[in-house]
């Protein structure tokens, strides 16, 4: 019985040495195929861990500062739909997702610490219900206000986005993901894409998979606004580019790097080279061009570059950029061209989804030039969160005493100046790949 032991304990140590030196061999004449089957095997690190060395802390701190601003700005628009502008606290549910707020956290909670811009209240049934306050009925006027100012602004931006397409034409659904970053109204599928008929229009075509969907296509190729935002500040431009002809381009990007960056010597010789390629203009047919070749990737870069240029905040959720692969000619590794050029953009890993930032647009945490969505954005947040005591959510019986003697008071006032308008009749009266992408930087 120990021979037989012994006999097999000899052969699965023979064997063992034999499976070892098969690995080797393989190493040693394809060691390429036997990195990639086991790279797969290995633990990747968080992508936190991986930018650590690239993280601007400016930025960072600008991203933080928008959270709260986005989910309640959620709110305020679920309630602009409702026809009285109020809603039951339980219906929010359906748009936890959105407001990004995951269990098991309560919405009334995060409604009450924002009492400057919402109202709680019972109804006789004991339901909650929640209601915007007069500021920020008032706010929400002035926003509207500004976006239909902003309109034409808006409708240039998404034309230019249309004529840097391959096929000047792009789905509905994919541009409304730029809606908030470019400005466009809240009726922006149904009314105002409608608003502009010489600039664009909605057509409905059947995609690869036989559904029918809406896309916006260009009427007519505007050769003023064929240039890109880069050109204009190098020519001195403040308006339209006079006729231009897109064609290949030798302009440098602007780079921006943080103070306590230590590691640019190392890429300097390959920035210089980068900064002095020529590239072809984001506006020029670019059917021609091979993916991956350094022509490609260049221009990548300038339509990347162009896009945030278009944006109120200069920046763009990472995710917002991928849909747009195939239509603007751009790489399937999206996220590791950003972060090779880090001097150009800077990608932000906070929270779920990704942003990245235009770096030269930013003097620490602030947007250097602020127009006034902006600006609007600023005042709404300040009035996000509250740190006092919390307000007593009322019953629709205390509202009603409050309106009734409201009413009371408006009937003396009529009264009053009934009175005062017969005493004399004579005068006269008159408102929302990548951890992978670090370790292929890394490695490039």
């Amino acid at each position: 019985m120990a021979v037989k032991f012994v006999e097999t304990a000899v052969l699965a140590n023979r064997l063992y040495v034999f499976d070892y030196l098969s690995l080797r061999r393989a190493w040693y004449r394809q060691p390429s195929i036997w990195w990639s089957q086991n790279r797969l095997m290995t633990t990747s690190k968080r992508v936190q861990d991986r930018s650590r060395n690239k993280r601007i802390n400016a930025l960072e701190i600008a991203t933080e500062k928008w959270k709260t601003y986005s989910k309640v700005k959620v709110v305020i628009e679920v309630l602009k739909k409702e026809p009285e502008m109020v809603i039951p606290v339980r219906s929010l549910s359906q748009y936890r997702n959105q407001i990004n707020l995951p269990k098991p956290f309560k919405l009334a909670d995060f409604i009450r610490k924002s009492p400057k811009l919402f109202e709680l209240y019972k109804d006789p049934n004991g339901l909650l219900w929640c209601g915007m306050t007069k500021e920020a009925e008032e706010l929400i006027e002035e926003e509207d206000r500004l976006l239909e100012e902003h309109s034409d602004i808006a409708a240039e931006y998404v034309t230019r986005l249309l004529m840097m397409s391959v096929d000047k034409r792009l789905p509905l659904e994919k541009i409304a993901h730029f809606r908030r970053d470019f400005g466009l109204p809240l009726d922006f599928r149904n009314e105002w894409v409608h608003k502009y008929p010489k600039l664009f229009k909605v057509v409905k075509c059947k995609d690869e998979d036989e559904n029918v969907v809406e896309y916006l296509e260009l009427v007519s190729w505007n050769p003023d606004w064929a240039i890109t935002e880069l050109e204009k500040k190098a020519l001195g431009l403040t308006g339209a580019g006079g006729g231009h002809t897109p064609g290949m381009l030798s302009l440098p990007f602007p780079l921006k790097f943080p103070s306590d960056f230590k590691k640019v010597y190392r890429y300097a010789g390959k920035i210089e080279h980068f900064q002095k390629r020529s590239y072809l203009s984001p506006y020029a047919d670019a059917k021609e061009l091979k993916a991956g070749s350094l022509e490609f990737d260049k221009r990548a870069v300038a339509v990347m570059h162009e896009l945030l240029s278009f944006t109120i905040e200069k920046r763009l959720v990472t995710d917002h950029l991928t849909h747009f692969r195939r239509e603007l000619v751009m790489p399937q590794k999206l996220m590791r061209l950003l972060l090779k050029h880090f001097g150009i953009f800077y990608v932000s890993e906070r929270g779920k989804r990704f942003s990245v930032f235009l770096t030269q647009a930013y003097e620490d945490s602030e947007l250097i030039e602020k127009g006034p969505l902006v600006l609007w954005k600023e005042k709404f947040l300040s009035l996000c969160g509250y740190r006092g005591k919390r307000k007593p959510i009322q019953s629709f019986s205390d509202l009603s005493d409050m309106e009734d003697n409201n009413l009371i008071e408006q009937e003396e006032t009529l009264d009053a100046f009934e009175d005062a308008s017969l005493a004399d009749n004579d005068d006269e009266m008159e408102i929302e790949e990548v951890c992978s992408a670090y370790k292929d930087t890394e490695t490039s």
